[in-house]
């Protein structure tokens, strides 16, 4: 991925590789950030007592800790292994293989265009960062929507090379989020009223949002996508539609996430 010159942020979740243990800790480098050393002491090991710190760790392990303390004086960085949960560790262990493979994928697209690695991080990988959060995510981005990737970045030679290069490699993602909706109305117009907060909901994006009978007052709305941020918003979009319109004609209604 792409590599950080400068020091991690105190909070902020790290990957590293073990080099050495001690009795008192184990030191280890950061693979995001130049192989910069850091430091995990004997007590951030694990939760409860360590009597041998060997039983939690070894050298050449990749690990996933929490940066607690930065002094760029001292050019020292300490971690802790147990502050952190296992989903966070799953998600970040995700993302650095994720951002590991994009700079594959750039070296696919700095070849094309007969430049090295370095100039195209320059040239432009800091916009795409900046734009799409991530490198993977920009490959995602224009692997999902080409046309749309093309017109957000113009016409440039580079763009043209990105865009071969995710289109050949990455499958296209996609996203579906689910959950129900509930929506009652006692009044006499009530039928007509639930009618008119589910096309509500599927009137948002009506190619990318369904709603389904369950058994009323309950319908499945499901919405679809290539990206996970973009469905989130919809499928907000769509259930608050919904809900707007079935309180405005004085009815009821919720909505649960799946």
């Amino acid at each position: 991925m792409p590599v950080r010159a400068e020091y991690p942020e105190e909070g902020e979740l790290v990957v590293g590789t073990v080099t050495s243990i001690r009795n008192f800790g184990a030191f280890v480098t950061l693979d995001e950030f130049a192989n910069r050393e850091a430091f995990i002491h004997l007590s951030e090991v694990a939760t409860g007592w360590v009597k041998y710190i060997r039983d939690h760790i070894r050298e050449g392990q990749k690990i996933v800790a929490r940066v607690l303390r930065v002094d760029r004086s001292k050019s020292q960085v300490d971690l802790s292994l147990k502050r952190i949960n296992d989903h966070q560790r799953r998600e970040k262990i995700q993302s650095w293989k994720n951002e590991a493979r994009a700079m594959r994928l750039l070296a696919l697209v700095a070849q094309s265009l007969k430049i090295e690695v370095d100039e195209a991080q320059t040239t432009f990988c800091d916009t795409l960062i900046e734009k799409h959060g991530s490198l993977f995510d920009a490959f995602e981005a224009a692997s999902a929507d080409p046309k749309k990737f093309q017109k957000e970045h113009g016409k440039a030679a580079w763009v043209g090379a990105f865009l071969k290069i995710a289109q050949e490699n990455l499958q296209p993602p996609h996203v579906e989020i689910t959950g129900t909706l509930e929506v009652t109305d006692p009044s006499p117009s009530g039928l007509e009223h639930v009618q008119a907060a589910l096309l509500a909901a599927e009137g948002v994006d009506p190619e990318s949002v369904t709603v389904q009978y369950v058994g009323a007052p309950r319908y499945r709305v499901t919405v679809s996508g290539g990206q996970y941020k973009q469905v989130e918003e919809l499928l907000k979009k769509s259930t608050e539609a919904a809900l707007a319109k079935i309180h405005a004609a004085g009815g009821r209604g919720s909505f649960t996430r799946a």
